[in-house]
C-alpha cells in the first residue's frame, strides 16, 4: 500500500484549523472540487479535478489529504481514495475503518504522484506561513 500514499511529517506546532483551511482554499482556487471533515485532531480533506474524461472515468476517485495534530507536529498523508459522498456529515470512524486509499492503475498512478508532489509543496509552504 506504501506505493500508493505518502506521508510527511512536519516538525511544527501550528493551528491545524488553519493550515486545513489555508490548504482548501488553495485547491479551490487551483480549480479542485473539495470537501472536508474535522474530527478532534484530523482533518480530511477530498480534493477532485473535474474534466469530462476524469468524470466518465473516475468519478469516485478523489485525492485525499488526512491531516493529523500529533506530538511531533503535524502528521499529512495523501493518496488516491474513494470520493465519500457528504463527508461533512460522514462520521468520521467509519472513513478510517473503510477503505481511505484505493489501488490504481499505473498511469492514474504516475500522474496522482506528480500531483501530489505539487499540492505536497503548496502544504509545505502553507505550514511554513501557519507556524
Amino acid at each position: 500500500m506504501a506505493l500508493f500514499k505518502k506521508e510527511k511529517m512536519y516538525k511544527v506546532n501550528g493551528d491545524l484549523q488553519q493550515i486545513a483551511s489555508r490548504f482548501t482554499q488553495y485547491l479551490q482556487m487551483d480549480g479542485w472540487k473539495v470537501q472536508s471533515r474535522t474530527e478532534g485532531d484530523k482533518v480530511i480533506i477530498q480534493a477532485q479535478k473535474g474534466g469530462i474524461l476524469r468524470d466518465i472515468i473516475a468519478a469516485d476517485r478523489a485525492l485525499t489529504f488526512v491531516l493529523e495534530k500529533t506530538q511531533e507536529g503535524i502528521k499529512a498523508t495523501v493518496g488516491v481514495g474513494k470520493w465519500i459522498q457528504n463527508l461533512a456529515v460522514t462520521a468520521i470512524e467509519t472513513i478510517l475503518l473503510s477503505e481511505l486509499f484505493l489501488v490504481v492503475d499505473v498511469p492514474e498512478m504516475l500522474w496522482n504522484s506528480h500531483v501530489e508532489d505539487k499540492l505536497l509543496k503548496e502544504l509545505d509552504n502553507i505550514v511554513g506561513i501557519s507556524t
